[in-house]
């Protein structure tokens, strides 16, 4: 069970681009939360883990003496954790789904502006086959939207450039098409061309579309690591993440009409009220539609 919980923390490490602080926060919650299932409930699988064994866990932090916003992140962690489970094929139904929480409001995620986006972009150049590399596949996280698991998974037959399309498996091992957009593709032609020859050192065997300068396969990390260097070069600072550019994805592609539903589907969420969280993030753009065209707006 640590080890379920050692993964799930380098997902929200890694994929999400969640602090470091919230991170311990996390794992200090879930770890406590393990030792108890082992020392009271004689449990060894998260899959036999019930609704029961969370609310005596609860129990137990209220006898404690555990503040009340205390005892509601533990929750909120547990929570989080099962969806992950749950979302990852590893147990069958989130025990903790109705379960509810002090609410603290909705938290929105964290976009870029469209210029600073542009910024990012352009401070990548080709000047060398490494810069090559980091831009095809800056351009590629704006113009799909994919997951950073999605993108160290790729093949170079995934993209399929006669049809303008990305190929990938995402979620619960569901296949979606997305659309590569025309810079995107004219940077992955040049990489494939011009840069990834030289990672690949001839090496016919490795397929992956997106390699380290050893000539292996980006693992979550070092694209994160990867991105976080060229946001500060960039003079955007660090809290930056593959998640991020999957956010302003979503919000751009609302924010210039598109509809959530098409939205969803290449994101890939299973639920589109998942999606619509994004109809939240652009109070601006709602502020100046209104202003453009309500006819008594003055």
């Amino acid at each position: 069970m640590r080890l379920q919980v050692a993964h799930f923390l380098d997902h929200i490490a890694f994929e999400r681009g969640l602090s470091s602080n919230t991170r311990a926060a996390y794992e200090k919650d879930l770890f406590l939360f393990v030792a108890f299932l082992e020392r009271c409930g004689g449990v060894t699988c998260f899959a036999h883990v019930t609704r029961d064994h969370v609310q005596a866990f609860l129990e137990e932090q209220r006898r404690q003496g555990r503040r009340v916003s205390t005892r509601a992140r533990r929750l909120i962690a547990v929570k989080v954790f099962f969806s992950f489970l749950c979302s990852e094929g590893q147990v069958s139904a989130n025990v903790t789904e109705v379960m509810e929480a002090p609410s603290k409001g909705r938290v929105l995620p964290h976009t870029l502006s469209e210029a600073d986006v542009a910024t990012l972009l352009s401070s990548v150049t080709d000047a060398t086959e490494t810069d090559l590399r980091d831009r095809s596949m800056l351009e590629l996280f704006y113009a799909c939207g994919l997951r950073v698991s999605e993108v160290t998974a790729l093949h170079v037959d995934d993209v399929r450039f006669d049809e303008g399309v990305v190929k990938c498996v995402g979620k619960g091992d569901k296949q979606r098409l997305i659309p590569l957009g025309k810079k995107a593709g004219l940077w992955l032609r040049r990489y494939l061309a011009e840069a990834r020859p030289h990672f690949a050192r001839r090496n016919d065997a490795e397929q992956h579309l997106f390699l380290t300068r050893l000539g292996k396969a980006f693992t979550r990390q070092g694209i994160f690591a990867l991105l976080v260097k060229r946001a500060r070069a960039a003079g955007l600072g660090a809290a930056i993440s593959p998640h991020v550019l999957r956010h302003c994805f979503a919000s751009h592609l609302l924010a210039h009409g598109a509809q959530v539903r098409a939205i969803q589907e290449m994101l890939g969420h299973a639920d589109i009220a998942t999606t619509q969280i994004y109809t939240h993030v652009d109070e601006g753009h709602v502020t100046r539609t209104h202003a453009q065209f309500h006819p008594r707006h003055e």
